[in-house]
């Protein structure tokens, strides 16, 4: 089992489904959005979810459009709901019955603002999912901010990770509820380098 919650985002293959899994992650997500690098098509999404059991299976979107987003939810068995506009929350929270996650891009916003915004949304929020394209490093600063956030609110952390410090001393430190990890493409169907997210899950693990 792992030390906390672990949620990998973008899964796109069988492989990383089977093997995050068996390692004992709660979530995996997968994209639903056809212009997205991620996009599993609902047929192949289908058939991975055959072959795993023991994770919640989370549908991923950053659809802005309330009816084109359920509409292409229709076409997927899920169990959590990922999106990116805040401004669906309360809406979604009334059709669907179903956990939400908010991702929210830090590099967007400053420290008020985050709080602010998770003030406002956590109500309909299972899990805020915290992810960075500039991936800063976890800084003291950070780190302080993050255990103030902590307190208040559920938290995945998606940045400034890595194997040398993600040991589980480290998130409890934080006071965050977990972490979100990437998964990636395939070498060929079937053959896969687990690298970075293996040494990861792999200093997460503990004994039962």
């Amino acid at each position: 089992m792992l030390a906390t919650i672990v949620k990998i985002s973008n899964v796109t293959n069988l492989s990383d489904a089977r093997y995050c899994a068996g390692m004992g992650v709660d979530m995996l997500g997968f994209s639903v959005d056809e212009h997205s690098s991620s996009y599993v098509h609902p047929k192949k999404y289908a058939e991975i979810r055959a072959w795993v059991a023991g994770v919640r299976l989370v549908a991923e979107s950053s659809e802005t459009d309330p009816r084109k987003l359920l509409a292409l939810l229709a076409e997927y068995e899920f169990d959590a709901l990922q999106v990116e506009d805040p401004d669906l929350l309360v809406y979604l929270k009334s059709e669907l019955d179903k956990p939400l996650l908010l991702r929210v891009d830090v590099d967007h916003y400053e420290a008020d603002e985050l709080d602010a915004l998770m003030g406002r949304s956590a109500a309909e929020v299972t899990y805020f999912l915290l992810e960075s394209a500039e991936e800063p490093e976890l800084t003291d600063e950070w780190g302080s901010y993050l255990q103030t956030l902590g307190k208040e609110y559920p938290i995945l952390l998606g940045f400034g990770l890595d194997q040398q410090v993600l040991v589980p001393e480290f998130v409890e430190e934080l006071g965050i509820s977990g972490i979100a990890l990437r998964g990636s493409a395939e070498l060929r169907p079937g053959y896969k380098d687990f690298g970075a997210l293996m040494d990861v899950l792999e200093a997460l693990e503990v004994d039962e």
